[in-house]
């Protein structure tokens, strides 16, 4: 039995992680700002993440076996995790994004995510003062999908609303393929990547990328309506999923690490007709 402690696990995977760590006979606490009460059978400390007093407060002298940490968006959080969890943990494991991959976030808020989730990974892993506080591994998801209304995103909604309603998908004239990840299979990821000793950052993604056009074309034959695409000018913003660059994820180091993963075309048509149920469709 581990001894785990998730921060954030309040909503979609972060949910099933908890459950499942906790259905695996980890013992499980969840640290948050108390705005959800976690599942029967796990632990539940309060504070605001950014408040160091509040952060030793909570904690007291709990120790854990690995931090897995959902919620770290900037390097002045991963700082005070850094400090906070020093000699608290023997494992730190960030939930990071693909985002980081990124050549060229469209926006000014897509460029801040991604700077912010890259610099938190460089605090958490880098060199510090004396020896590591612990060993460190950020995961970096694939576009997470499934769920029905707890994809909270919408992006999976933006396709089934739009071509259902016959509504043109706005592409770019020759997309890329993008890398995708059941919200399910993310969870059990990282709770396997919980109990190994490897560090690094490592890409979860389930096997096969697909372009906006193929997606498109799966919420098509969902719908029963044809999907229509409207070309966007280059530089100009397109429905989510339509990339001009390429950053799809290799998931082979994880492979050779020893999990395996899940292929897309498995499980998204059922993502897809639970977005398309949620919305009555």
């Amino acid at each position: 039995m581990r001894k785990i402690l998730v921060i954030g696990g309040s909503r979609y995977f972060g949910k099933h992680l908890v459950t499942l760590a906790r259905d695996a006979g980890d013992e499980v606490t969840v640290l948050n700002r108390g705005s959800a009460a976690p599942p029967p059978g796990v632990g539940r400390l309060v504070a605001d993440r950014d408040d160091e007093g509040q952060l030793l407060a909570a904690l007291g002298g709990r120790t854990f076996d690995t931090v897995v940490d959902q919620v770290c968006y900037t390097p002045r959080q991963a700082a005070l995790a850094r400090k906070v969890f020093a000699g608290r943990t023997a494992r730190y494991v960030m939930t990071s994004t693909m985002e980081v991959h990124d050549p060229a976030p469209p926006t000014a808020e897509a460029r801040a995510y991604a700077e912010g989730k890259r610099r938190a990974e460089a605090v958490l892993g880098g060199p510090g003062e004396g020896d590591d506080p612990f060993g460190f591994v950020a995961v970096r998801t694939a576009h997470v999908l499934g769920g029905g209304r707890e994809e909270f995103t919408g992006r999976l909604a933006h396709y089934v609303g739009r071509i259902a309603a016959g509504t043109p998908v706005d592409v770019h004239e020759a997309p890329y393929a993008t890398s995708f990840v059941h919200h399910h299979e993310i969870a059990r990821f990282l709770r396997w990547a919980a109990g190994q000793s490897f560090t690094g950052t490592v890409d979860a993604a389930s096997h096969g990328a697909l372009d906006v056009r193929a997606l498109s074309a799966l919420v098509a034959e969902r719908v029963g309506r044809p999907a229509r695409f409207r070309v966007v000018q280059p530089g100009a913003p397109a429905s989510p999923f339509s990339f001009d660059r390429d950053y799809a994820l290799d998931n082979g180091p994880s492979t050779e690490l020893g999990y395996r993963f899940g292929r897309v075309a498995d499980w998204l048509p059922g993502a897809i007709g639970e977005t398309a149920a949620a919305l009555g469709i």
